[in-house]
């Protein structure tokens, strides 16, 4: 008898914790709630380069790796605010900060590269004197080690306080050559390897305020290996086309890849 009451007694306690135990069940496999996405920076966060465009001078394009990132691992985009031609400081004036608020679970950001005149050095390696070329990278290289560190902290800081809560994913711009092919235009491959190397330093320096800043950096070169813009399989956007040296929809693509693989929002608030 004792034995019976004691297995009885058992039973009535295994039925009396059911409710608690599938309360709890149900509580661990309640649907994750979506992360709330904002998207800041220059042209190569607007998708510039893949029309059609939208958001008027900005160049937003539906190609753009926030658009892409939209409704994949439950990231769902809220405010996608990036504008071609954007600096670290006009980021700023130019109201992109105003997208994030204290609900931001994530934020992506590319930006920097306006700040330095890289555009100028390519330029001058291509349809310029050997030189210009190596003058110029001379100058948009001090300008990278000097002074975009200062710019990028005080974007970086701004964007920490205006979305506290939120886990702030860098990214990087790529090689735009591959000089295996041989000469292109005016840049010959020594100066083709000088420029990207140039472009390693500028994701360097970005890399490290990323990191100074507690944020997360995502590297975009080793993509576009063998698809500079002289490959035969380009994901970089020649220069005829008034969009020239951005990605192509393979290139942001890309992009969008790397953030997919970096990104793990069970891990964001």
């Amino acid at each position: 008898m004792k034995l019976l009451r004691t297995a009885s007694s058992a039973l009535a306690a295994l039925v009396l914790a059911a409710p608690v135990l599938l309360g709890a069940t149900s509580a661990s496999a309640a649907p994750r709630q979506p992360v709330v996405y904002d998207a800041l920076g220059d042209s190569y966060a607007s998708g510039y380069g893949v029309p059609p465009y939208t958001g008027g001078s900005c160049g937003r394009s539906g190609s753009a790796y926030a658009e892409q990132l939209d409704g994949r691992m439950k990231i769902q985009l809220d405010d996608f605010v990036a504008c071609a031609g954007a600096t670290t400081s006009t980021l700023v004036s130019g109201g992109q900060l105003s997208a994030l608020g204290a609900d931001t679970d994530l934020v992506t950001l590319t930006i920097g590269g306006n700040d330095i005149g890289w555009s100028k050095a390519v330029g001058a390696c291509l349809v310029g004197t050997d030189p210009q070329c190596a003058g110029a990278l001379a100058g948009t290289t001090h300008l990278v080690l000097t002074q975009l560190p200062g710019l990028l902290d005080t974007v970086y800081a701004d964007v920490a306080a205006a979305a506290p809560g939120a886990h702030v994913v860098v990214t990087g711009y790529p090689r735009l050559f591959s000089p295996e092919y041989g000469a292109f235009l005016g840049a010959s491959p020594e100066e083709q390897r000088a420029l990207n190397d140039g472009a390693d330093t500028l994701n360097g320096v970005i890399a490290a305020a990323a990191v100074r800043h507690g944020f997360q950096f995502v590297d975009v070169t080793s993509r576009f290996v063998d698809h500079g813009v002289n490959a035969p399989d380009s994901w970089v956007i020649g220069p005829r086309d008034p969009a020239a040296f951005h990605p192509t929809l393979d290139g942001y693509e890309a992009y969008t890849a790397a953030l997919t693989a970096a990104i793990v929002p069970a891990r964001l608030r």
